[in-house]
This record gives structure tokens, sequence and C-alpha cells, in this order.
């Protein structure tokens, strides 16, 4: 039996993505973000995942700079996201100023694992529980 006897062909009649459930991580990347009155806030410039899990964490939202030079971004827990069909984008429910006063990290450091106790500070800043369980930190 050869290899090519099992490869999974696409159908003939291509689906369309923003009606799956299924996305491939680099089709996220560079997604618009919006609040909730359809203003774009942003874009995903990565997404941080438990690597034994697979559970998605939280979104690095990119504002500002040049080519990924001087910008900042922003790490919004993944659970506030929304797929929107109609925007082809996510939605969350801040406003741009909430964003602004949100924890930041440099766009070129935001790949980077972060200490514990600074993914506790996003995680308060939003009210959300933390990826990895638990109560959600009061600071």
């Amino acid at each position: 039996m050869s290899r090519s006897e099992h490869v999974l062909e696409l159908p003939k009649e291509e689906i369309e993505d923003r009606h799956h459930e299924l996305i491939s991580s680099r089709r996220v990347e560079g997604t618009s973000v919006y609040d909730p009155s359809g203003e774009k806030l942003g874009s995903i410039h990565s997404v941080m995942l438990n690597k034994r899990s697979g559970q998605a964490a939280y979104a690095v939202m990119s504002f500002g700079g040049f080519l990924g030079m001087g910008g900042f971004a922003h790490p919004v827990p993944w659970s506030m996201l929304t797929y929107d069909e109609e925007l082809d984008g996510y939605v969350v429910d801040l406003t741009r100023e909430q964003l602004e006063r949100a924890p930041t990290f440099r766009l070129d450091e935001s790949d980077r694992p972060r200490e514990r106790s600074q993914e506790e500070l996003v995680y308060a800043y939003y009210g959300q529980l933390p990826w990895w369980g638990g109560v959600p930190p009061y600071v």
C-alpha cells in the first residue's frame, strides 16, 4: 500500500474558513480584533498555548509600530474573544481606553514565556480566571 493511498484530499467544493469550527494558528495571526461596536482595536499577533493541553491561554494583540519594530502588544485572555463571522474577526468586550491601560508587552518580546506573576497581573486586570485554573488573582 503506497503512502498516496492514505492522503486525505480536500473536498471538490471549497469549505469556507469562516464557517468551519477549526482554524490554523497561522490564519489566526493577523486576524483583526474589534470592540462590540465594530471598531477595529488591533490584530492578533500570536496566540500563547499550553504546550501540554493545547489550550489557548491568551491572544497577543498588536498595536502600533512598523513591521513589529517599536510596537506594543496587549495580552488578552483567549476566553474573552468571540469569533464574529460577519466581521471575519474576533470581538472583545473592551474599549480602546481599557486596552491602553492594560498590561503591555514590547511587541518584539511578546512571544516569550512570562513569569506566572506577570500572567496573574493580566488576568487580574481583566477579572478573568487564569488559564491554569484556580481563582482570579486580585491586585
